[in-house]
């Protein structure tokens, strides 16, 4: 049997070992708390920080490979493992680009792929912002976004900013940390595509989906997406060229605006499974779990094919403190006829945080049945 290390073992780390089982796979994870969700669904965890290389160290005795849950890594201190024949997959080689946002939006630039202007936000520009009397020194006109260059997920480290005193007050506090600035994008709608690559090369793409935020935080997605075949057809090109450019193998989660015009930009990318794609476990033939897990094992990749003919999730999203594990709510939503709820056994609720999902399957692709499904989960959820 094959033994995977995971390093994280959040609520993705904790789908993952559901699929491992089916697979005849063992996870081991290492994550800095017992109380985390994988923990007890894994074989087996070394209680550490994500970032603690001898925690690692010792994980690659346990394992065949290690993957990642999150990309929160320190890609420095794992460098001297990989070069001792630590297996990684993706390789740290196909991370070193994606864990900088900066850097990841530069690697996109030189691959030709489309992603809004951006541009550093350090030294002299900084200060020159800092104290502007006017926003004449911008590369853009407001609105402008910020974003811290690593750690931010979930729309933390992200800021739309309208004027010249909002983007001040928010970069006093941030005047010693790394920072993107980018042009703010008037998107239609936004997009996202989960993309897999093998040991061998192939690489399959899920269904394109459309995803709402709130707060920035993922909140629906929409599947498929209603949007032109020659759309898809640009968004696929997009992940197997990034994929390929990589050599990346495992699942990566791509997020893209569409404007008005129809044009797409990529917008973010994660070298891991993602909140976008959690739909596949229950609306597909493969999920992105077990895609994942066969990718870095070297099995040949799954079918990502939906089973039906559309399906909508919707993120449960913490709305207060509490230590609740909602279960009247939960069986709530288990009665809405082809609804399956994942809830991800966390044992602290406070406002934002993701504490599970909902995933109902459609007879149809039409938009105003996944709208008002949605919308019905939304007030069990939220009451």
């Amino acid at each position: 049997m094959k033994r995977i290390g995971v390093i994280g073992g959040g609520q993705l780390a904790w789908m993952m070992a559901d699929a491992a089982k089916d697979l005849e796979i063992e996870l081991i994870v290492q994550t800095p708390a017992r109380t985390d969700p994988a923990v007890g669904n894994a074989a087996g965890a070394i209680i550490a920080a994500i970032t603690d290389a001898k925690a690692t160290e010792q994980l690659a005795t346990q394992c065949d490979l290690i993957t990642f849950e999150n990309e929160f890594i320190d890609l420095e201190s794992l460098l001297p493992l990989a070069d001792r024949g630590v297996c990684f997959r993706p390789s740290l080689q196909a991370l070193e680009p994606l864990l900088d946002k900066y850097s990841q939006r530069s690697y996109l630039q030189k691959l030709g792929l489309p992603t809004p202007k951006f541009t550093e936000l350090t030294g002299d520009r900084l200060s020159a912002i800092l104290n502007a009397k006017s926003g004449e020194l911008l590369p853009w006109r407001f609105p402008v976004v910020i974003k811290t260059r690593r750690h931010g997920y979930d729309g933390q480290g992200t800021f739309i900013l309208k004027d010249l005193p909002q983007l001040q007050a928010a970069l006093e506090p941030l005047s010693e940390v790394p920072l993107l600035i980018e042009e703010f994008v008037p998107f239609e709608r936004e997009l996202a595509a989960i993309a897999a690559r093998a040991v061998t090369g192939e690489v399959v793409v899920y269904p394109v989906v459309e995803t709402q935020q709130a707060a920035q935080v993922c909140r629906r997605v929409f599947v498929p997406a209603d949007i032109a075949p020659e759309i898809v057809t640009e968004i696929e090109a997009i992940a197997r060229t990034l994929l390929d450019s990589l050599q990346a193998v495992g699942v990566f989660g791509i997020e893209l605006f569409l404007t008005p015009a129809g044009k797409v930009l990529v917008n973010e990318v994660s070298p891991r499974t993602h909140n976008s794609g959690h739909f596949t476990i229950d609306a597909c033939e493969t999920s992105q779990f077990a895609q994942h897990l066969r990718a870095v094992s070297g099995l040949p990749l799954g079918n990502p094919a939906l089973n039906c003919q559309g399906a909508v999730m919707v993120n449960l999203l913490g709305y207060e403190h509490s230590h609740s594990d909602y279960a009247d709510k939960r069986e709530q939503l288990a009665q809405i006829p082809r609804a399956s709820v994942c809830w991800y056994g966390k044992t602290e609720s406070r406002p934002g945080r993701k504490l599970g999902h909902v995933t109902v399957l459609l007879d149809n692709s039409q938009r105003s049945q996944a709208q008002a499904i949605a919308q019905t989960i939304e007030s069990i959820w939220y009451d």
